[in-house]
């Protein structure tokens, strides 16, 4: 019942903010064109007086933090938007509107357990800014050494309730996807929608994000390329961080960074490079990089320094798709499609039977322009579309656990094409990729392997016999198994298609039904009584088909 409202809710407030401007009519098929047409949004004309832009920024402040947390991936994608779409949108970024200051103090003194005056020498009780789950107010904290600048960083009430209705919504629409879809398998549209709920609901916990930011700290401890500010563990609670307030310019803010002589090109290049050392040296990396989270300290211009707050969003590979993904990219970056070819297939995401001088020339076709051109003359947004069509030739199936990866990547180059639009992000990445590589199959690199599954061998060695023995009895025991196996399946088959086809009857109803209550809920779309006669037909619709 609550992802029924929460889905009343998004088709309110689509129609409410006419976001029905940004669909490709032409695009769809004549029977969804006509029903775009003749939507009952269409007689409410006056959202359209507003400009467009400000509608969807307004539309996805309204459904909450996912929605708001897209609009801020798209923000940082101007070669993907108009200028008006991608200007109003970066507002997302930490203008989102606040909550109410009373509350926000209420739950900072209930979380430390002691009155704000008592912690705080100075506390700003307007906030410093607001963003989609939080806000973040100034303060001076109290410490035998004197005060310290810091920030409060506190978490919105009731946002676990809403985030909660978003992800049942968004995983139906991923069984749907994976059961009706003609590529719904090969996407893995659940798991990715579920690791998509393990990060977002990482991010409620500040205490999750006071560690990562420790990480991220210990691991570019002394380096000239990015400053991690402190965190006070002492003030930090589930819902509440207390950590260092920094000093910089916001790294959207182009202008200030030209007039302050920032050398762009070295900061640009210094940004591929610190995204290529989270991931390959180690595999932990900020997966939450736009411009409203990255600012560049006020120290020496020609050697400008990054600044990244904001850790609530990581992600790690595993030494498996460390090894795979650099040797991907080092074949790119050599032009080398056989190379690509033959990985996808070795690592399983291609089938097995795929010819891989076919999928080359396919890799090849689509790659090849992208290579010695600037940025500036880069469509990643085009390049993207293209390979996903390949990926469909050759089934090639999503991996979920790089799609951070993937979203991270699109926030560097955003950040890259903003800063520097000549930058050759393959000619900077290159001899970086080229050095892990060698250290990884190098001879030191080998030596440090053996000594730390030595301890492992030693203590496995004594159980081999046994493990040999067990494994030989299973094998034997296979084909048995797997005719039981084989039976239980063609079952559950039966079972399934049954409820697919009760499912579609009632999905029919409820869709009949919930247009009845979005007319009742906004009259003037169309007469009440026909508003009725929908929801009494889809009810009883339901009643006979469920």
């Amino acid at each position: 019942m609550a992802q029924l409202r929460r889905l009343f809710t998004i088709l309110y407030v689509f129609s409410k903010y006419r976001l029905d401007d940004f669909i490709p009519t032409y695009l769809l098929p004549w029977y969804l064109r006509l029903l775009l047409w003749f939507a009952p949004w269409r007689l409410n004309p006056l959202p359209k007086r507003i400009p467009r832009a400000v509608r969807l920024r307004l539309a996805l402040v309204a459904l909450g933090p996912i929605f708001i947390k897209f609009g801020q991936i798209l923000s940082t994608r101007r070669d993907l938007l108009p200028d008006d779409l991608a200007r109003e949108l970066a507002k997302l970024q930490d203008k989102v509107p606040p909550f109410d200051n009373q509350k926000a103090l209420h739950l900072i003194q209930q979380g430390l357990g002691q009155p704000i005056d008592d912690i705080f020498e100075d506390f700003e009780t307007k906030p410093l800014a607001s963003a989609s789950i939080a806000q973040v107010y100034a303060a001076a904290l109290k410490t035998p050494e004197g005060q310290k600048e810091v920030v409060v960083k506190i978490i919105r009430p009731g946002i676990k309730k809403v985030i909660h209705k978003d992800i049942k919504l968004m995983m139906l629409a991923a069984q749907l996807v994976e059961k009706y879809a003609e590529d719904g398998q090969r996407l893995h549209p659940v798991e990715v929608v579920k690791d998509y709920e393990h990060t977002i609901y990482g991010e409620l916990d500040l205490l999750s994000e006071a560690g990562n930011a420790t990480q991220l700290k210990r691991n570019f401890q002394g380096s000239p390329l990015l400053y991690v500010p402190e965190v006070h563990w002492d003030y930090c609670r589930p819902n509440i961080m207390v950590m260092e307030r920094i000093y910089g310019t916001p790294i959207g803010q182009i202008d200030e960074l030209h007039a302050r002589g920032t050398n762009m090109k070295v900061l640009a290049e210094r940004g591929v490079e610190i995204f290529f050392r989270q991931v390959f040296r180690d595999s932990f990396f900020h997966a939450d990089m736009h411009p409203g989270n990255i600012f560049v300290a006020h120290n020496d211009p020609n050697s400008p320094q990054y600044i990244a707050i904001d850790c609530g969003i990581v992600g790690t590979l595993s030494p498996t798709d460390q090894d795979y993904l650099a040797r991907n990219l080092l074949a790119f970056f050599n032009q080398d499609y056989h190379e690509v070819a033959r990985l996808h297939v070795e690592s399983g995401w291609v089938q097995g039977d795929t010819r891989i001088h076919e999928f080359e020339r396919a890799i090849q076709t689509v790659c090849e322009p992208i290579f010695e051109k600037p940025l500036a003359e880069i469509s990643f947004g085009q390049l993207l579309l293209q390979l996903f069509a390949t990926a469909r030739r050759f089934n090639m199936e999503v991996q979920p656990q790089l799609v951070l990866l993937q979203k991270t990547l699109l926030n560097i180059e955003g950040l890259g094409r903003q800063l520097y639009p000549q930058l050759d992000l393959w000619t900077t990445a290159k001899p970086y990729m080229e050095e892990w590589m060698n250290q990884r199959v190098g001879p030191k690199y080998l030596w440090q392997e053996i000594k730390r599954q030595a301890p492992a061998w030693i203590q496995h060695a004594p159980h081999m016999p046994e493990l040999v023995r067990e494994t030989l009895s299973q094998i034997t025991r296979y084909p048995e198994e797997q005719a039981k196996m084989e039976q239980q399946i063609s079952g559950l088959k039966e079972q399934l298609a049954h409820q697919a086809e009760r499912t579609k009857q009632r999905a029919l109803g409820v869709i009949v039904a919930a247009t009845g209550l979005l007319g009742l809920h906004t009259p003037l779309l169309w007469p009440q009584e026909l508003s009725f006669a929908f929801l009494a037909g889809g009810l009883v619709w339901l009643v006979i088909r469920g």
